[in-house]
């Protein structure tokens, strides 16, 4: 039935009614019609004027669950079950396979209905204490099904709700009278003033509808999702698709020891000075490491090993303690290679990671104390630097870069280097994009990764959004006007440390 139908037929009975008023679920019930419908009415009338009065009002009353009402067909479980006992007993162990055991035994136990036999010959064994006995609770469920609740003490509800067998609901209703303006004529109100009612002063034998002031506008549209979140989302679903695990990188604080030593970077490099890094004046020394391993890279430090002369100098504990906010997550890499060669058998894994580093620099146009790094990094047999360019092609095409050119580079623990270029067709010139290279043995050996296992490792930063399609490409868009392109490219969220 049609909301309008209700609405009329609502009015007609306040017009021909005696009462002075309406129940709409008592209407509903008269209707034949659900209780919404009534309810969508007479809101709907209230919407009109002053043609109805409505006075909301909150009953409550008990229904039966599912489980209730398939007792109050069937009987409680444990009367059930005391019927389904033949006089001579059950096994424990069959009785408990009827659907109603699991409620019914625990509850017939406790009325003393039944008694179990733990000594019977062939396992416990159930009988019955009585032959017959009432069932309480199926006709408790009946009374309230049918609407005598009362007759039901509060008690028994209470026990009836905790078996969840009952339930308490809310019931809310209007009480409807006659408005001021009553008519049981429903006549469509305007709502729009338009020019022409205006200019023809039709508007003034029209009824408008009221006007809502304290209803709620449609919010603007505004904030947007960081572009370096769209463009961290976008990365993290590629190396995702190209089979590779995440890093855990949750310890911005890490020791010099991973760090630097770890990465056969040596302790009187310049990126471990302090106009480069930033150390922790407390806790300024970390105390844990694992201490086999730490003397093999102290070993390859000074002395050299594994095919190489190291650096000869005398390496120095206590500069390896030194703690630090990371300069980079190949931090990470190097924990997670040292976890790999702890295994009993290798196996070949890829590795990726996106979180913040920091470096001490001097902030200016092209600099910040700290950006996002982007590293992937691959262990297998026999990883060559072909193998380093394919997947560097392969991760670039996914983001829709596919002029790339590679150029030899120097890094401390890999060799050989590559830094990645791409052609920016915005710039109209070769921007780099990346870092890359091959793990030098005397970073992997000392860890007790297999000879003939190779890492390929590349990084990248999240903030120079010249590489990402997303980024510089639809910077226009993102301003809103005009933008020198290469002042963006030289700003500070442009900038590239590998």
């Amino acid at each position: 039935m049609a909301d309008n139908t209700v609405a009329e037929l609502l009015l007609q009975k306040l017009r021909d009614g005696d009462c002075e008023g309406l129940d709409s679920l008592e209407l509903a019930g008269a209707l034949g019609v659900d209780h919404q419908q009534v309810v969508g009415a007479v809101k709907s009338l209230q919407s009109l004027g002053e043609i109805i009065e409505a006075e909301q009002r909150s009953s409550k009353k008990w229904e039966l669950s599912a489980e209730g009402q398939e007792i109050a067909e069937s009987g409680s479980q444990e009367v059930r079950l005391l019927q389904s006992l033949p006089k001579e007993g059950l096994q424990q162990s069959e009785l408990m396979k009827l659907p109603i055991a699991k409620v019914g035994f625990s509850k017939a136990m406790s009325n003393h209905w039944i008694r179990l036999d733990k000594a019977a010959e062939g396992g416990p064994r159930v009988f019955r204490t009585v032959d017959a006995v009432e069932d309480a609770v199926k006709e408790k469920l009946q009374l309230i099904l049918q609407g005598k609740s009362d007759n039901v003490n509060e008690k028994d509800k209470s026990e009836l709700k905790k078996r969840k067998l009952l339930n308490e609901v809310t019931i809310k209703t209007y009480w409807v009278t006659k408005g001021k303006g009553f008519s049981i004529s429903i006549s469509k109100q305007d709502t729009d003033l338009t020019p022409e009612m205006i200019a023809s002063g039709s508007w003034r034998d029209k009824k408008f509808k009221a006007y809502n002031f304290n209803a709620l506008g449609v919010m603007p549209e505004s904030g947007h999702l960081h572009p370096l979140l769209k463009v961290r989302t976008q990365f993290r679903q590629i190396f995702l698709e190209m089979g590779f695990t995440e890093m855990p990188t949750n310890n911005f604080i890490e020791s010099s020891f991973w760090n630097f030593d770890a990465l056969f970077q040596p302790q009187q490099h310049p990126a471990r000075d302090q106009h480069d890094t930033f150390f922790l004046l407390d806790p300024a020394m970390a105390s844990e490491f694992p201490m086999d391993y730490l003397e093999r890279v102290k070993k390859v430090h000074s002395e050299g090993g594994y095919g190489s002369q190291g650096y000869k100098y005398d390496w120095s504990i206590n500069e390896a303690k030194k703690n630090l906010l990371r300069t980079h997550t190949t931090a990470v890499s190097a924990r997670m290679l040292y976890k790999l060669a702890q295994q009993k058998e290798f196996m070949p894994v890829k590795y990726f990671s996106i979180d913040r580093v920091f470096r001490n620099e001097t902030l200016d146009a092209t600099h910040l104390a700290e950006f996002h790094q982007i590293e992937g990094v691959v262990a297998d047999f026999g990883l060559t630097l072909g193998d380093l360019m394919g997947v560097l092609k392969e991760f670039f095409n996914k983001l829709g870069i596919t002029k790339l050119r590679f150029k030899p580079a120097y890094n401390p623990y890999t060799e050989p280097s590559m830094e990645v270029f791409s052609y920016h067709e915005g710039l109209k010139k070769w921007v780099e994009v990346g870092n890359s290279g091959v793990f030098r043995p005397e970073m992997l050996l000392p860890m007790g990764l297999p000879e003939g296992v190779s890492v390929i490792a590349w990084g990248l930063s999240l903030e120079r959004p010249t590489m990402i399609k997303y980024g510089i490409n639809n910077i226009r868009e993102l301003v809103g006007h005009k933008v020198n392109l290469q002042m963006v490219y030289d700003s500070p969220i442009c900038r590239l440390d590998s």
